[in-house]
């Protein structure tokens, strides 16, 4: 019978047997991804609404909760360690995005049908309904942004910033554009794509 091929870390650390290696600790599981873990913290474990994915590399850590049929994609990483973080129905967040805050100074709270783009960090900030954030787009602390906006991909919105609907662009972010019809319209194809989407991941 043919062994088992040895792993990278074991060709180059063959004193060290596959027992010795630590056994993941076991947390809650995601309802349509049972293999992920989510992590509680201090006393606090994150909460997943009905339909939601979760990729299996996604980390989910402390005081998050997350509404139904969002998608939260493989990298992305929750950490509501130093300040909650909030997520409405609807929402997707996408590869390697960021969420944080500041301890005692800021939360991240993001309402529904928001999509968060690949590599986006959302530090603190407030997020509307029907908002769309491009990839690699910066939030800091206490940027309020409104429903119907999109923010450009690469976009910095300073701590604090109280944004109006339109699409903003630029480091600092400035308005290029009011809201209107399309913008909301683009905001929620995006949203509702993603809905699609995670169902193709979780067959």
């Amino acid at each position: 019978m043919a062994s088992t091929p040895l792993s990278h870390h074991e060709r180059m650390f063959p004193e060290r047997s596959r027992r010795e290696h630590p056994v993941p600790r076991t947390f809650n599981r995601s309802p349509l991804t049972p293999n992920i873990m989510i992590r509680e913290l201090n006393g606090i474990t994150p909460k997943i609404g009905k339909n939601t994915f979760i990729a299996e590399t996604a980390a989910i850590i402390g005081d998050v909760v997350i509404g139904d049929d969002c998608s939260i994609w493989y990298g992305a990483v929750l950490r509501g360690d130093v300040g909650a973080i909030r997520i409405g129905n609807r929402s997707n967040v996408q590869e390697n995005a960021v969420f944080h805050g500041t301890h005692g100074v800021s939360v991240c709270e993001i309402g529904d049908d928001v999509t968060i783009g690949h590599n986006a960090i959302i530090h603190g900030a407030r997020i509307g309904n029907g908002v769309l954030v491009g990839m690699g787009a910066i939030l800091l602390d206490n940027a309020i942004i409104p429903d119907n906006t999109i923010i450009g991909a690469g976009a910095l919105v300073p701590s604090n910033a109280v944004l109006e609907p339109g699409i903003w662009v630029g480091s600092p972010a400035k308005k290029i554009k009011d809201s209107n019809d399309q913008i909301t319209e683009t905001a929620k194809k995006n949203a509702e794509s993603y809905l699609m989407y995670k169902e193709w991941h979780t067959k």
